[in-house]
């Protein structure tokens, strides 16, 4: 029997502040987040990516779930494979056979979708503005569906989506609802760098 604590899957289309909310997250609940595979394999390529550079990002991001997976603390992810998933549908038009046993490695407790509510913030890696943030958000919450996983949507700016996040997390799991003193005790300013 293991102690693994909590994990929890932060989804959502480019530019929804998905690394804000993890790290914002990670230090309410004094834990940890894992960071996005992707963004740092492809901002480090140097190249165009190819479909075995995102078969390698669903590796790597296996491998990071297993080094956590035991851990006693909540863990909360920045993206898992279910966006890769949808990745080389809309990319490639093509999914790996290994996926669903890759997604099967990676066993989350909840999931918190994060709403295109945000405006959008072009940078050098993301591609996917516009209408496009829509399609990848419902194709990314049929996926959970399918799963049948807990899920709740995560909508507003600043602290007030970081209070939905914690609220919605409380009802999900065991995790304690919204402190006003966590919250300052957290040094949000410092989550902002």
């Amino acid at each position: 029997m293991t102690n693994r604590g909590i994990r929890i899957a932060i989804l959502g289309p480019e530019s929804t502040g998905k690394t804000i909310l993890a790290q914002s997250l990670a230090s309410y609940y004094q834990s940890d987040w894992i960071k996005e595979i992707a963004r740092g394999y492809i901002e480090d390529l140097g190249r165009e990516y190819t479909y075995q550079d995102v078969e390698k990002i669903a590796k790597l991001s296996v491998e990071a779930y297993e080094k956590v997976k035991n851990d006693p603390k909540p863990i909360f992810f920045d993206t898992e494979l279910i966006i890769t998933k949808i990745w080389f549908e809309v990319v490639f038009g093509e999914i790996p056979e290994m996926m669903d046993h890759w997604m099967k490695e990676m066993e989350f407790d909840a999931y918190l979708l994060c709403l295109y509510d945000l405006p959008w913030q072009p940078d050098p890696v993301r591609e996917n503005g516009g209408e496009m943030r829509k399609l990848l958000f419902y194709k990314y919450k049929t996926e959970i569906e399918k799963l049948k996983k807990p899920y709740h949507i995560v909508k507003g700016s600043g602290k007030e989506r970081i209070k939905n996040a914690v609220n919605s997390l409380s009802e999900l799991t065991t995790l304690p609802g919204w402190s006003e003193t966590r919250w300052q005790d957290c040094n949000p300013e410092d989550l902002r760098q």
